[in-house]
């Protein structure tokens, strides 16, 4: 966010946790690694087409590449794009690992219980983001592949998947520009490759805000001819939805 940007609205996910909210078109979310060595994992739908959601095979194979950063766009199963990543302070976003689940987390880091340690429990991300889509009558079958920020995970010459500790770093941002109107549901849940031998409550700032205008040397615009195929499916399915209902989204 640019020192003469105003936030909307601002708050701060505690480690192991879970939310979502609806993102209007038009608006940029930042994501702040409050201590380093966060992770937030996301997925994302259209609020007007549930159906619609995150594909990250398409988005990796369209901007061949097998990371995401600065440049980069997230596509859905449509061919449009939720939104664009304007700010990687990290340079490495995973988007092919996923989440654990419970019997992964027990077996790293021992099982605890709402009931018994109440914030201190060891949730894990799969559930997090099921308990999150179930507030919009989805369920476990409309879990997709989900981008993992600030964790960054490679591979060795044998095709190994190698996770890298310590890589982002306490104040790194990463910035996502929504081009559509986009619910976004996360969690605060560690990576499934953390090596840490205690569970990792890491905490996450987000702030929204207005986005800046996009201008014509805008960087995930022209990052590939893909994505600007990209956005213009956006601006033929913007239209249509403009013409058929002329009602403003509102944030949150």
């Amino acid at each position: 966010m640019l020192a003469n940007q105003e936030s909307l609205f601002t708050d701060t996910l505690p480690g192991a946790s879970h939310w979502s909210m609806v993102v209007p078109k038009g608006h940029t979310v930042q994501f702040k690694d409050v201590e380093g060595g966060a992770n937030m994992s996301l997925l994302f739908y259209n609020p007007s087409n549930l159906l619609e959601r995150y594909n990250a095979p398409d988005t990796l194979k369209c901007q061949h590449t097998f990371k995401l950063t600065e440049g980069n766009c997230l596509y859905s199963d449509m061919g449009r794009i939720f939104c664009s990543i304007v700010r990687d302070d990290t340079g490495w976003i995973d988007t092919v690992c996923g989440v654990a689940n419970k019997r992964k987390v027990a077996q790293k880091w021992g099982e605890r219980d709402y009931q018994s340690d109440r914030n201190q429990w060891k949730q894990n991300g799969f559930d997090a983001l099921l308990v999150e889509v179930a507030k919009y009558g989805l369920g476990k079958r409309d879990l997709a592949a989900n981008v993992n920020l600030f964790s960054k995970v490679s591979t060795d010459d044998a095709g190994n998947l190698l996770f890298a500790e310590s890589h982002s770093k306490a104040g790194d941002c990463i910035d996502l520009r929504f081009e559509m109107d986009t619910l976004v549901v996360m969690t605060t849940c560690p990576h499934p490759m953390n090596p840490q031998t205690g569970y990792p409550f890491k905490l996450v700032d987000v702030c929204v805000f207005e986005s800046e205008k996009r201008l014509d040397n805008d960087v995930c615009y022209n990052h590939r001819d893909e994505n600007a195929r990209g956005f213009e499916n956006n601006r033929r399915y913007l239209a249509q939805s403009d013409a058929a209902s002329p009602a403003t989204s509102h944030c949150c």
